[in-house]
């Protein structure tokens, strides 16, 4: 291509482009949140991360599993590599159908109702934390003061995270930010690699 040609056709090449990049800008703005976060339709999309509360939040007796003992760990946090890519946004914690549901701190209910169909409840905490609760059917209204511990309601079979078996998908938020709700019990699932000649 001859050096005039090319300059004919850059004025071309810029107008595309122009028009081009304002579709690819909102991307983020159009992040799918599954109901499980308490999302009501028309919230802003929160973010994600694969960090976890800080020290001074997990100080013990804070916090407790949210239902009784320590259940087993069906699917942990998997935070998506972007904000609009499919991830995990919560902890499935395996529990069968009307198992209590806990709140798994002290805090003001925030929702207690259904999210696209599906039974849920979201606990405000103090420090900016939210934590959510589904598929729970609530025995709590909106704006109760809740202890650590203190039932919220039990778990439904319906519309499950690990069906045909029930489940709680349990989530925790700072503000717009996904976080891990294990990291508040201090447990930590995240794999780590060691170099073939220790540690």
């Amino acid at each position: 291509m001859t050096r005039c040609a090319a300059r004919r056709l850059l004025p071309a090449t810029v107008a595309a482009l122009a028009w081009l990049l304002p579709l690819a800008a909102p991307a983020t703005a159009m992040a799918p949140v599954g109901p499980a976060e308490g999302v009501r339709a028309g919230d802003r999309a929160p973010t994600v991360t694969a960090g976890s509360v800080e020290a001074t939040t997990q100080a013990p007796g804070r916090w407790t599993w949210p239902v009784p003992g320590r259940p087993p760990i069906a699917r942990p946090f998997q935070p998506p590599p972007a904000p609009w890519l499919p991830g995990h946004r919560g902890a499935d914690l395996r529990a069968g159908p009307g198992t209590p549901v806990l709140a798994a701190g002290e805090g003001v209910v925030a929702f207690a109702g259904a999210v696209a169909g599906l039974p849920a409840v979201s606990v405000d905490h103090p420090g900016g934390l939210r934590t959510t609760y589904q598929p729970v059917v609530a025995v709590v209204r909106r704006g109760a003061d809740v202890r650590r511990g203190q039932l919220l309601g039990r778990l439904s079979a319906a519309g499950s995270h690990c069906a045909p078996e029930a489940c709680l998908h349990w989530g925790l938020r700072r503000g717009e930010t996904y976080l891990d709700p294990l990291s508040l019990l201090g447990v930590d699932l995240r794999v780590r690699l060691l170099p073939i000649w220790g540690p």
